[in-house]
């Protein structure tokens, strides 16, 4: 299948004809897929592949029992709104998104339809749940990273960059990462690391930002998680991190295909498929109020080696052999 008829398969499944076996009618159910994202991102088109792996292994088929739409809101704030409220005028029984600012989008245009997210760093601190273990509204799903993991980032850092000796936290002043910070915090002394959050909002200020940053020496930064604002923003980062010489950390492996130096996060296409059964789980009765929201249960490393060498870094070869994926 060329590509582009690929992408067009998966961006809006056709409705075929409820199948009517004796005097039982078969209720098709719509599932919505709500993503930060434009139809051309090659890591997202992974990610429904395996949501639509996981609801067949749940026993669904795609165009009979279930429809999937996907709509792409891109990474725009105001776009995100339209495209949520249009969503939600349609009422679909249930809607997959990604990241704390989308779903907050559509918690704002709906308190009824359940929503199952993936890509939120703290669904508590965010407001979008009222405990990981009871979330109490009609959202629930997979947080981005286990709180108490975050510590990696700062540990990796210094392993691929033996002489850090500061660390800037780049958040999204809009969902601040504190919990993720404090555990960062909490492993710098340790490493002999000085830690400091920066809350970036738009363009200009991550510029202004990591150019003050970097006028003292020996400093990287870590990016914290799986926000549409991270993704939004990810070229620019990655830039600003190989202009001003300084190794960087990311949550997720796509920052690193873009240049970035080293990552570790959540294997999000583990989650499209675990969100799958979150959705087989709400379309078979239970609240999404009910569900616990769950922690990654695989994490990856990703390694760009062309971008050690253009900062003058030399990976350790026990770092090198337990990466997953290495860009050479």
């Amino acid at each position: 299948m060329r590509r582009r008829d690929f992408i067009a398969a998966i961006g809006s499944t056709a409705v075929l004809p409820v199948v009517a076996h004796a005097q039982h009618v078969e209720r098709l159910r719509r599932v919505a897929l709500f993503l930060p994202a434009t139809i051309d991102d090659a890591h997202f088109q992974l990610r429904i592949t395996a949501f639509h792996e996981g609801l067949q292994q749940a026993g669904w088929t795609i165009g009979r029992t279930v429809r999937i739409d996907t709509h792409w809101a891109t990474a725009n704030a105001s776009a995100i709104r339209k495209h949520a409220a249009k969503l939600v005028a349609q009422a679909p029984d249930v809607i997959v998104a990604f990241g704390a600012a989308t779903v907050r989008v559509l918690l704002a245009a709906t308190r009824t339809i359940p929503i199952a997210f993936c890509g939120v760093g703290d669904p508590v601190g965010a407001g979008l749940v009222e405990s990981l273990a009871r979330p109490g509204g009609n959202a629930t799903g997979l947080m981005a990273f286990e709180y108490g993991a975050s510590g990696r980032w700062l540990e990796l850092l210094k392993e691929i960059a033996p002489r850090l000796a500061r660390a800037a936290v780049l958040q999204n002043p809009g969902t601040p990462s504190m919990p993720q910070f404090r555990v960062i915090q909490a492993a710098a002394p340790s490493l002999g690391v000085d830690v400091v959050p920066i809350n970036v909002g738009d363009d200009s200020e991550i510029e202004r930002a990591v150019a003050a940053f970097a006028r003292a020496p020996n400093g990287g930064l870590i990016a914290t998680t799986g926000e549409a604002w991270a993704a939004r923003y990810q070229r620019l980062i990655v830039m600003m991190a190989a202009r001003h010489k300084l190794p960087a950390v990311y949550f997720d492996r796509s920052f690193v295909a873009a240049g970035g130096l080293i990552s570790y996060g959540p294997d999000f296409i583990d989650q499209f498929r675990q969100a799958a059964d979150c959705v087989d789980r709400i379309l078979k009765g239970e609240k999404a109020a009910e569900l616990p929201v769950q922690a990654p249960t695989k994490y990856e490393t990703a390694i760009n080696l062309k971008t050690a060498e253009a900062l003058g870094l030399t990976v350790p070869p026990k770092l090198l052999a337990r990466a997953d994926d290495v860009i050479r």
